[in-house]
């Protein structure tokens, strides 16, 4: 089969032009003899987006990709009106790639797109996929390193309320069996707070349940004699989109609450907030 030649740009979300910094938030593509367009934008999972852009509200990054969804479902019907809808059988490639390159034009606003890549695939579909799941959700990041990163945004969290020198990190149990918390705090020998931010945003269901499953277990085993579940709060990670791995990751999150502990996504820094200092 011959390979199709789809070109491509990254989309980036520019809060402050003045420094230049962004964050990978998307991917247009398109393929103009195989009357494919195509995009992806991140409009769930933005916590990491508002939480690098401290002083932007999150309400200014949703307005500004839903507007940007619309402009792009714009382009999708114009370039079904000039034969990429393929019940027509002419199709202007010309206009395709001109409005393409208007498009990703450079412009100095708060959504801005990186240089027009060209990538052989089999199936452009699959591909933007991959593309999105590489450059906007990081899948190539490991899940200890992800794991550590939502430690960092919890410990920045807590130092902020004032109480981050409360919490430390700790084994707890005996000789026999133990489990490391990345946040524990203590109240006359006891821990009264444990606070674990757990990655499950993986690339395949099975990692999903294997992941959580592990997690599941530990609180098991530490329960009653070790560990109170009702004083542990999960900080979670899901997936995005819907399907398999969203199922996964809904399984494990009654799977959890089944243990006795907390649970809360690890953008809800007002719930995290609470816990850590009632």
């Amino acid at each position: 089969m011959n390979k199709i030649a789809c070109q491509y740009a990254i989309i980036r979300f520019a809060p402050f032009v003045e420094t230049g910094e962004f964050a990978n938030v998307g991917i247009i593509m398109m393929a103009p003899k195989q009357r494919f367009f195509c995009f992806e934008l991140e409009l769930k999972r933005y916590g990491r987006i508002t939480r690098f852009f401290e002083d932007v509200d999150a309400q200014l990054y949703r307005k500004t990709l839903h507007n940007l969804k619309e402009e792009l479902e714009r382009v999708a019907d114009m370039l079904k009106v000039h034969g990429f809808d393929k019940r027509l059988k002419t199709n202007d490639i010309d206009f395709a790639n001109g409005l393409f390159n208007e498009v990703v034009r450079t412009r100095e606003t708060i959504v801005q797109f990186d240089d027009v890549r060209t990538v052989l695939t089999d199936d452009p579909q699959k591909k933007i996929r991959e593309l999105f799941a590489y450059y906007v959700e990081r899948n190539f990041v490991t899940k200890k390193y992800q794991e550590e990163l939502l430690e960092g945004d919890v410990r920045k969290l807590l130092y902020k309320v004032d109480v981050g020198e409360r919490f430390e990190k700790e084994r707890l149990g005996d000789h026999s069996y133990h489990v490391t918390f990345p946040f524990v705090r203590h109240d006359a020998d006891e821990p009264v707070k444990v606070i674990k931010p757990l990655h499950l945003g993986h690339d395949e269901p099975t990692k999903i349940y294997d992941h959580g499953a592990a997690w599941i277990n530990r609180i098991n085993r530490l329960k009653g004699k070790f560990l109170e579940p009702e004083r542990v709060l999960f900080t979670l990670a899901g997936p995005n989109g819907d399907g398999n791995r969203l199922d996964a990751y809904h399984d494990i999150e009654k799977e959890l609450k089944a243990t006795g502990v907390k649970i809360t996504s690890c953008d809800n820094r007002d719930k995290i907030t609470q816990f850590a200092l009632n």
